[in-house]
């Protein structure tokens, strides 16, 4: 049985992030239920070079082949799909991660509104004690931000901000989304070859 993991992109910068990762959770064949908001689908057409169709169901087979998933490993979701697995504690997935992150979601977890699926899959995780990770990409952090991740952390969830390191000495812009790819996965339980870890070789 396939281990099934939820990942949400909202409208903060970073769709590389959540695009890489994507790609790696099917190439460790688990299976994918992705979330995307408005804002999410603006970023990718912004800021990478995919013609994102705007069909719910073209954008699954659009992804699908674009990163070999099987049948049935990639599924999307619509923003009010109430009767989607991740919208219910009785049949949702055991981890979530949030990447990127905005900080209208974080501020919506935080205060434990469900406007939208992203939203309630969030509350769910929360209130089930499932593994939830939230990755931020936002700078400067105001107060508000800061308050809310301490919140969310405070409930379980872990906030894992897009802060790519660079003692790999990093040739390319892809090995800065790879280390904090790499640190998400990790944090999954996933193998992973993307970064070595500190002191291996």
């Amino acid at each position: 049985m396939p281990r099934t993991i939820t990942l949400a992109m909202t409208g903060a910068s970073g769709a590389q992030y959540g695009l890489r990762l994507l790609q790696c959770l099917l190439a460790a064949d688990c299976r994918v239920y992705l979330l995307l908001s408005s804002a999410a689908e603006v970023v990718i057409r912004t800021e990478t070079n995919l013609d994102l169709p705007a069909n719910l169901e073209q954008q699954q087979l659009f992804l699908s082949q674009r990163y070999s998933a099987d049948d049935e490993q990639l599924i999307l979701f619509g923003r009010d799909d109430w009767f989607s697995p991740v919208a219910s504690g009785s049949s949702s997935p055991t981890s979530m991660v949030i990447c990127p992150a905005s900080g209208g979601t974080l501020s919506s977890i935080a205060s434990g509104a469900s406007n939208n699926l992203i939203e309630r899959a969030a509350d769910v995780a929360l209130k089930e004690r499932r593994q939830l990770i939230v990755v931020p990409r936002e700078t400067p952090y105001s107060a508000i931000h800061l308050e809310n991740m301490l919140k969310i952390t405070q409930l379980g969830a872990m906030v894992l901000p897009a802060s790519p390191g660079f003692y790999m000495q990093p040739d390319r812009v892809e090995d800065l989304v790879d280390f904090v790819v790499a640190r998400i996965l990790d944090q999954l339980g996933l193998e992973q070859d993307l970064m070595p870890r500190w002191g291996e070789d």
